[in-house]
């Protein structure tokens, strides 16, 4: 299975490397292409269920990791054991959580706001002010993590990595690629949101 998914892999980062060479010009067409793809009728319907399901991995791999830690902790306390694979297994999965739970809470409108002023704005003005996020924040930095963790991926998928510690976990490449299908939900996601915003925009009130 982790064959096959390297070799998948190994194609979509083939495919994708050349634009790790000129960022910048990648990060104006993906804003463009963001842009026209949030004229397709449903896109948000399909970014959701997208973002749900990443959400369903995210929510798997939390019950996983308590369990995995409380047992770590038990046999550690109790019986002096341990593991190195297992807690390399605690540190992936906790990532898991944390990069597939993102596309989530944007769906849901959930990401921290530093912002003390944004609340007491006009409706269309908070919309706007997502738009102008979405377009110039969230689209441009989801293209440039997943442009940059192509070749982060790629070296670590070439050197075959592993854990550097003697019962580690192999194949490290496995949780880094983790990141690039993350963002690219994320990227998804501010697709759909975009179009929400906009149509939200337009009516005056909210959906």
């Amino acid at each position: 299975m982790a064959e096959l998914y390297g070799k998948f892999l190994n194609f979509l980062i083939e495919f994708l490397n050349p634009l790790t060479d000129h960022i910048d010009k990648a990060i104006f067409f993906a804003v463009i292409i963001a842009i026209v793809m949030a004229l397709i009728p449903k896109i948000d319907f399909i970014s959701d269920k997208l973002s749900k399901f990443f959400m369903v991995i995210s929510g798997i791999s939390l019950i996983v990791l308590t369990l995995l830690v409380s047992y770590d902790v038990i046999t550690r306390k109790l019986f002096s054991g341990g593991s190195i694979a297992l807690q390399e297994l605690e540190w992936h999965l906790y990532d898991i959580v944390f990069l597939f739970g993102i596309a989530y809470t944007l769906s849901k409108d959930k990401h921290v706001r530093v912002d003390i002023f944004y609340d007491k704005f006009p409706f269309k003005l908070q919309k706007s002010i997502n738009l102008f996020a979405l377009v110039f924040f969230v689209i441009p930095l989801s293209t440039l993590i997943i442009l940059e963790a192509i070749p982060f991926v790629q070296m670590s998928l070439m050197q075959n990595e592993g854990s550097g510690d003697p019962g580690g976990l192999p194949d490290r490449w496995i949780i880094k690629s983790a990141m690039i299908w993350a963002f690219l939900a994320v990227y998804i996601q501010a697709v759909g949101e975009i179009r929400k915003n906009f149509y939200m925009l337009l009516k005056g009130g909210e959906k």
